[in-house]
């Protein structure tokens, strides 16, 4: 991951720092932006930026409308911080393709933690791998997922949950487990972040969504057997 480039956009040069030097210990390469419109010319001039770091409360363009934005052209992974503690925030993040939801204040090593797990997963997406169930088809060298060969437009994090349920068809999978092979990281909050995605990542599977089963009290199971 050496020398791959993050975009950090917060209002707070302070807070910008702090961020920016605990990537850079990473060696990751930092670029800055204070507010939206500079967080948007940055990402439109510069075609290499592996992930967005983006702060919701800004001058001139709020996070909201840079990662509504930014989602009309592209898929790269985002982070959005917030210093509320709102589920309807959160909510509204993955509605809009967030990634990842981290509430300040934070633990910078957490977020570089983060961010790494969701590099590092987004270089293993390599390979011919091809994954199939039921007329839903991942394929992971492209980077694609489609229901009936109709290509659906998923989140980076809901394509990784998806691929996660095709690799694991017909086991039941509690939400911890989930947790730790999707989010990579260890998690401390609750189940919201699962069921929020499952719920989204069913909408876009149309009637092949009934394929993710609900396991009560525990978690998840996708099978295309009506019977189980």
């Amino acid at each position: 991951m050496d020398g791959l480039k993050i975009l950090v956009v917060d209002d707070e040069a302070r807070m910008r720092k702090l961020v920016r030097d605990f990537l850079v210990k990473k060696d990751f390469t930092v670029l800055e932006a204070g507010d939206g419109e500079e967080a948007l010319n940055l990402f439109y001039s510069d075609k290499d930026i592996k992930l967005i770091i983006l702060d919701v409360m800004m001058p001139k363009m709020d996070g909201w409308e840079v990662c509504r934005e930014i989602r009309r052209e592209s898929k790269v992974p985002i982070i959005m911080l917030t210093a509320r503690g709102d589920e309807r925030d959160e909510l509204m993040g993955f509605d809009l393709g967030v990634d990842e939801y981290i509430s300040k204040p934070f633990s910078p090593k957490v977020l570089v933690a983060r961010v790494e797990a969701i590099l590092r997963r987004t270089s293993q997406i390599g390979g011919n791998d091809i994954l199939e169930a039921g007329g839903v088809r991942i394929d992971k060298s492209a980077h694609i997922a489609s229901v009936d060969g109709k290509e659906m437009d998923l989140s980076f994090k809901e394509f990784e949950l998806l691929t996660y349920f095709l690799e694991n068809k017909g086991i039941a999978l509690s939400r911890e487990k989930i947790l730790n092979n999707v989010w990579n990281y260890d998690y401390f909050g609750d189940a919201r972040t699962i069921d929020t995605h499952v719920k989204k990542l069913r909408s876009k599977m149309g009637e092949k969504g009934s394929y993710i089963k609900t396991i009560w009290g525990m978690g998840y199971k996708f099978t295309t057997d009506d019977n189980n």
